[in-house]
């Protein structure tokens, strides 16, 4: 990997992190196209970089990270995710973050399923207002969505969104609730790697890990303003036929021995 690698990387995992189609599948089929193999350090490095997006999120909404009420619900939307994570770290990981097929699946059908949703889908008006007032149950709820999101290729943004409009939320709120979870999921997720990894990086390595986190940061700020500019505006009918779309585009590419 190169420091023009990391910083495409970077780009991608930062502009894609918040949006309903995968940062994960987009940096591994990214990864791909840019020759790169699916070794331990690049796995590491998919999941790391990922803290550059956290900080974009903390320096955007520091303000509610530090109400009590948030961080009580946000607690408990993490609890489903820490504790399947902890249990299957290895198997994302070591199997899942390989299989293309598994990633390219499900942004298939997650495609289909977001352009379903929004044609069925209405949302109430619920008298939950803002964040800090979602029961907790829900926020239990929500984090079992978001643990949908170790498969590759599901989107964490994607299943919280989701399932939160399930749940009878507005999208603003659970927009803002999905960017919020991802601190500590995100943050957990980081560090586990870097516990379990961190004496194996090189000190190259280490600097292609600055310069993807970096980038990360930059690119998500955008993303996030972004996604919130399209929720006021559109549906997410679009990210379901661009899901579709790559999904399909790659299917084909890999037919041909890509």
């Amino acid at each position: 990997m190169t420091l023009l690698h990391a910083f495409i990387l970077g780009i991608v995992e930062g502009f894609t992190e918040f949006l309903p189609i995968s940062s994960t599948a987009h940096l591994a089929l990214t990864g791909k196209l840019l020759g790169l193999e699916q070794t331990e350090y690049f796995k590491s490095f998919e999941i790391i970089i990922q803290l550059g997006a956290i900080l974009a999120v903390i320096a955007l909404y520091w303000r509610s990270l530090l109400q009590w009420e948030v961080i009580k619900r946000l607690i408990v939307g993490f609890i489903p995710t820490g504790i399947l994570g902890l249990l299957f770290y290895k198997l994302v990981k070591l199997y899942l973050l390989e299989s293309f097929p598994v990633m390219l699946t499900a942004l298939l059908v997650g495609g289909i399923l977001l352009i379903v949703f929004e044609k069925t889908h209405t949302e109430k008006k619920g008298e939950v207002k803002g964040v800090a007032a979602i029961p907790y149950k829900t926020c239990l709820y929500i984090g079992l969505f978001q643990s949908l999101a170790m498969i590759p290729g599901v989107s964490r943004s994607a299943a919280t969104i989701v399932g939160g409009l399930l749940l009878g939320l507005q999208k603003r709120t659970i927009v803002e609730f999905s960017f919020l979870l991802a601190v500590p999921t995100m943050l957990a997720a980081s560090s586990l790697d870097i516990y379990k990894n961190a004496q194996s990086f090189t000190s190259d390595q280490t600097v292609l890990l600055s310069v993807g986190f970096v980038t990360s940061f930059v690119m998500a700020l955008v993303s996030i303003k972004f996604l919130l500019a399209t929720v006021r505006r559109q549906t997410f009918s679009a990210f379901g036929f661009y899901r579709i779309g790559i999904a399909s585009v790659f299917f084909v590419l890999f037919a041909l021995g890509f």
